[in-house]
């Protein structure tokens, strides 16, 4: 025999909703009145399956996260920061003693050659440069 106090499946959603105990609050029904509200655009205009999905997305990847994952991540990170942190400091570093030096002239430049850090940062700008070109060349088959 089914319990007389459990609704039935024929009883409409917002009053079998409103007969149990967590939305019978008043608050609680509030709030969901003005969040369905807000929601209502994006379910009538077929974009609350976008947030769905991308929910889905979110929970796939917390799924796959193992911890050589996280690690790799980090790793990452790491190198990203440390790279743009060295970038930014040699960036302050070369604007100041540009500003403090007068401008060299073409010979001031070729004596500045003549230091080997000049030609180290010299020779690793011209070979960051050749893989930018050796990217951008176009493709025996794109011709």
């Amino acid at each position: 025999m089914a319990n007389p106090t459990a609704p039935q499946a024929d009883t409409p959603l917002l009053e079998r909703i409103s007969q149990q105990s967590a939305f019978a609050d008043a608050a609680t029904e509030a709030g969901l009145i003005d969040l369905a509200n807000k929601v209502a655009p994006l379910i009538q205009g077929r974009r609350f399956h976008n947030v769905v999905d991308l929910m889905s997305l979110a929970a796939d990847g917390v799924d796959m996260a193992d911890d050589a994952m996280i690690q790799k991540m980090m790793g990452g990170y790491e190198d990203l920061v440390s790279n743009l942190w060295m970038l930014s400091n040699a960036a302050r570093y070369a604007s100041n003693e540009a500003m403090r030096q007068p401008v060299p002239s073409r010979m001031g430049l070729l004596k500045a050659a003549a230091d080997e850090d000049v030609r180290r940062g010299l020779h690793f700008a011209l070979q960051f440069l050749a893989v930018l070109g050796r990217q951008t060349a176009p493709q025996a088959d794109d011709a």
